[in-house]
């Protein structure tokens, strides 16, 4: 019986190759899409969830109550460790984890090899909690040595080639011998760990001056601190002890520590007034949902076609039901047809998938690959064909099915005035998602674009950043005198941060605050001339002497001013509360300019002078020199005077449209799910359009011999179509406006609800209905009438 259902199935798709064509591509799309989405979700849901110990690893986060708000860090400070160990059994291992001194790269040498590559400083328990997999070396014993370091594979093979590299020698920052006791595979794509190699916690210990003086320094919030607890530990218990760990050791701490475990890292990393509020989970749900609202635009494209058809049909269920078949065997010939559709679907899906995955992936900057060895995937697309294919044919099966025999084989089984109802229902429920997707698409690109025209406040452009090595700091007057020279560079500075990013703060008393009020200020330290090369404008004051002799004076930002209550705030005195000592004065004040968040509002800042860690060069470009001649001039300098690192540098543009990458391809996405959504709502409306101008054939013919033009009757088999289109239109806007509204609500600095938008994506969605049906519509128009009333 079912070889009978099947067979008749591929005769009926053969009968009607363009129907089928339409049914199986929408399909397939639909179904290729909820599959690159349900990669792209399992990979963010699967992020970190491959150690052995996961369910028991945490990072010890701090919540940090000043200026009026509860912000929450992943830094400590160095004695924190210590207390950990000795006063918090529940702790089975803990490891310090920093980026290796304390900046994005560092210098690797080998040879003649140099590189600059992200390093990691991590203590001696690191391996035991997170089970990375080893190319070469033993885990146990990789970081005993202080002296040791351990490689990527791709490092590995960028300093060696494909040779073991264990026992040689790198050459880390030119000032230190290496080597190396393990190399590390490849690391998983979905894993927060970003780095190149790794050195021992105990190295940085052993060699940094700084660090060993901060071994009893309560204020200076610099390490992270990643904990495995017991199995049996109760998670509460540690953090009631650790709600209270820093006050117990510095009564004037600010901070409370709490656990937050590694499944939650990277989806649920976002905080509110020290409460976690979520994270990129909001886009992994959304984006499942995107998914299967494109799946279910495809399935509906089917029930609306098959029934469409029905009259075409209806004498074969007329004939089946008076030579003696069942109901139920019409059904199951009716879904065997949409199954072996969902099947032809699945094949073209897959090939679609294997075609547009390397695109899918550069678009998400992932590297999802094809599950081909994994049978859980096999059946779960299995049974994900099954059920499409049901939920596909199960209204056009049970509708068919339900056709009365006497009445079909007599002529008169008519379908009344609600016969088209459940169709245009699932037209309208099809085109409100596509439009909701325009919406959206629309209004997140205007938020991006509106964060970007933002005001930044300095200039970006031909801006460039070098991290500051030995060398460079130590030859820092001769590397800016001979950069100025070379005619390539028009200013040159330092900072302890690079110009998007702001690494430090402080917290200061002045005589105008509250008793119990704490502000804390965002902390960049900078030689004289920060602001002429930044190009960021002073508003009042002066700036620093170019001598350096001005070791206590201070530049705050109007945010600072204002947040401070400073109604004179030239010549204000002010002490830094975590170094009584160290008396300042304010000299100036700058315009804000956004280094960090653009959707925030600009956080309160002093500029100091001359500070121990800056850790960046900054250096703008010459204007009449174009930037690959400008590069040319400047690297000869870097190789003269910086000779044991490659010439790395950053532009400024490129890490400021950093900041947009989430919400650039939220938009990205939601564009392209747009598309996706129309075409198949559109393959589904062309096949519409030519059965029903195909069941209005005679109309037709009738209305053209009576003297009805083109045009008529192009409006009369349209306007059904845009009107539906239209309803959906009015379903689609506020559902599209509650959500986004929503999104928005994340940003301080965000765009309103413009009207125009939701009246350009409805007329946009009915121009493209128009468009579709119209070729229908006026083929059929333009039919010789003698031709279609031949018949009768």
């Amino acid at each position: 019986m079912l070889q009978n259902y099947l067979k008749i199935a591929w005769r009926s798709l053969r009968k009607n190759r363009g129907f089928s064509f339409i049914n199986i591509l929408g399909l397939a799309v639909g179904m290729a899409v909820a599959m690159l989405i349900g990669f792209w979700v399992w990979d963010e849901l699967t992020f970190d969830r491959f150690y052995k110990n996961e369910a028991n690893l945490y990072r010890v986060m701090l919540n940090r109550t000043a200026n009026g708000e509860t912000t929450t860090q992943p830094n400590g400070p160095l004695p924190l460790g210590d207390a950990l160990r000795n006063e918090i059994p529940e702790i089975r291992r803990i490891t310090e984890s920093l980026n290796t001194n304390m900046r994005a790269e560092a210098g690797l040498k080998a040879g003649d090899k140099k590189l600059m590559r992200k390093g990691q400083n991590v203590g001696s328990e690191f391996f035991g909690m997170f089970d990375l997999p080893m190319l070469y070396g033993n885990p146990t014993t990789a970081l005993k040595d202080l002296n040791s370091i351990i490689l990527t594979e791709q490092t590995a093979e960028a300093l060696f080639g494909k040779t073991d590299p264990l026992g040689k020698t790198v050459r880390l920052n030119d000032a230190f011998d290496l080597n190396v006791t393990a190399v590390l595979k490849k690391l998983p794509g979905n894993t927060a760990w970003d780095f190149d190699f790794i050195v021992p916690f105990s190295h940085l210990e052993a060699n940094t001056p700084w660090m060993q003086s901060s071994r009893t320094n309560w204020n200076n919030n610099i390490i992270e601190y990643l904990v495995e607890l017991h199995p049996n530990a109760d998670r509460a218990a540690v953090d009631s002890r650790l709600k209270g760990i820093l006050k117990r050791h510095n009564p004037e701490s600010i901070f409370e520590a709490f656990l937050h475990p590694v499944e939650r890292w990277h989806l649920y990393g976002e905080f509110e007034n020290g409460k976690n509020t979520g994270g990129f989970i909001r886009y992994v749900r959304l984006f499942a949902m995107v998914g299967l609202a494109v799946l279910l635009i495809a399935c509906i494209n089917f029930m609306n076609l098959a029934t469409a058809r029905s009259e075409k049909r209806a004498k074969e269920v007329g004939v089946r039901k008076a030579v003696g078949s069942f109901r139920s065997q019409l059904i199951a010939q009716f879904l065997s047809e949409s199954m072996l559709i969902a099947g032809l679907a699945l094949v073209l899906a897959l090939a679609l998938v294997l075609v547009f995955l390397p695109v899918f992936n550069e678009f998400t900057q992932k590297q999802l690959r094809f599950p081909w060895l994994q049978t859980g995937f096999w059946l779960l697309a299995l049974g994900f064909t099954i059920i499409t294919g049901a939920l596909a044919g199960s209204y056009p099966a049970f509708y068919l099915s339900s056709f009365n025999a006497v009445r079909v084989l007599k002529g008169s089984n008519r379908a009344g005035r609600n016969a088209n109802w459940p169709r245009k229902v699932l037209v309208v429920a099809q085109f409100t998602g596509c439009i909701a997707f325009i919406i959206s698409a629309i209004l997140v690109y205007q938020q991006i674009q509106y964060a970007k025209n933002r005001p930044m406040g300095y200039n970006p452009d031909r801006l460039l950043t070098v991290a500051l090595t030995n060398d460079l700091n130590r030859n820092y007057d001769a590397v800016r005198n001979e950069l100025l020279r070379s005619g390539a560079v028009e200013n040159v500075t330092k900072a302890s941060s690079p110009a998007t990013t702001i690494t430090g703060d402080t917290r200061v008393d002045w005589s105008g605050k509250a008793p119990d009020e704490i502000m804390r200020l965002n902390l960049i330290g900078a030689s004289p001339n920060y602001l002429q090369t930044m190009g960021i404008k002073l508003k009042s004051g002066r700036n620093f002497y170019p001598n350096n002799s001005d070791s206590s004076a201070v530049i705050l930002n109007e945010a600072a001013v204002r947040a401070m209550r400073l109604k004179e705030p030239l010549n204000q005195e002010m002490t830094m509360v975590w170094n009584p000592g160290r008396k300042l004065h304010v000299i100036g004040v700058v315009e804000n300019s956004i280094i960090e968040s653009p959707y925030t509002p600009v956080h309160p800042l002093m500029l100091l002078p001359s500070q121990p860690f800056e850790s960046y060069l900054i250096f703008r470009l010459a204007k009449h020199l174009n930037t690959a001649e400008a590069l040319a001039r400047i690297e000869p300098v870097f190789q003269k005077l910086n000779p044991a690192y490659p010439f790395d540098y950053q532009f400024v543009n490129d890490d400021y449209n950093r900041k947009f990458r989430q919400e650039e391809l939220v938009g990205k996405l939601a564009g392209v799910f747009a598309v996706l959504a129309i075409f198949i709502a559109c393959l589904g409306l062309f096949g519409l359009a030519a059965s029903l101008a195909e069941q209005r054939t005679k109309e037709v013919g009738i209305r053209k011999v009576l003297g009805a033009s083109v045009v008529s009757l192009w409006g009369l088999l349209s306007r059904e179509f845009v009107g539906l289109v239209l309803i959906a239109c009015l379903l689609a806007s506020p559902v599209a406006a509650y959500v986004l509204n929503n999104w928005l609500n994340q940003f301080d600095y965000r765009i309103s609800l413009p009207l125009w938008v939701f009246a350009l994506s409805g007329g946009l969605a009915i121009l493209i209905a128009l468009l579709t049906v119209s070729f229908q519509s006026i083929k059929a128009a333009l039919m010789n009438p003698v031709k279609s009333l031949r018949s009768e």
